[in-house]
């Protein structure tokens, strides 16, 4: 009985981040698209409920797929691939902007610049390293993926690529406002 209660517990636990990994993920796509990194009917609200629902049902759609087609533990591998890549990211662009943009208000304070997040990526990077092979090599796929998508369609049709007239004031931009 007990294998089975960690099994019912395992199952739940990847559930609920799966789910909160398509929310999220449908967020990001909805961001993407408004920015011009994807095609603008990902941004299209539901005209009732004010929610990107293509952009849900997609990523739900796809979710559902892969999860309903490959092994729970790949499954998972995966969920924790693309957790600690993205961990690494905002570590190391925690340290990128604090140099290159000091002079940006920020809603939180991040201690020990760059130790603390240079030790947060790294950390990242030793567990992901202990994944296994099939993991990376899939990872990779899709990471070759979206880097195609971003150099067929996001690069040309991105806003922040396109020539500003003016510079918007500092209070426009919710980085540096911290809005």
């Amino acid at each position: 009985w007990g294998a089975a209660a960690v099994s019912v517990g395992a199952l739940a636990g990847l559930t609920s981040v799966l789910l909160v990994n398509v929310f999220g993920q449908s967020r990001i796509f909805f961001a993407m698209a408004r920015d011009g990194l994807l095609p603008a009917g990902f941004a299209r609200l539901h005209p009732r409920f004010r929610t990107p629902y293509r952009v849900t049902l997609l990523t739900g759609l796809a979710v559902t797929l892969l999860a309903g087609l490959l092994p729970v533990g790949e499954v998972a591998r995966l969920a924790n691939i693309g957790t600690l890549a993205a961990f690494f990211l905002v570590s190391l662009g925690v340290i990128v902007l604090r140099r290159r943009h000091p002079e940006w208000r920020r809603p939180f304070r991040v201690p020990a610049v760059p130790w603390l997040p240079a030790l947060a990526g790294l950390s990242a990077l030793w567990l992901a390293s202990n994944l296994p092979r099939l993991t990376w090599f899939v990872f990779t796929g899709w990471l070759l993926l979206g880097l195609a998508i971003y150099l067929l369609y996001g690069r040309r049709h991105s806003r922040l690529a396109r020539p500003v007239a003016a510079e918007a004031p500092a209070e426009a931009d919710p980085v540096r406002s911290g809005g």
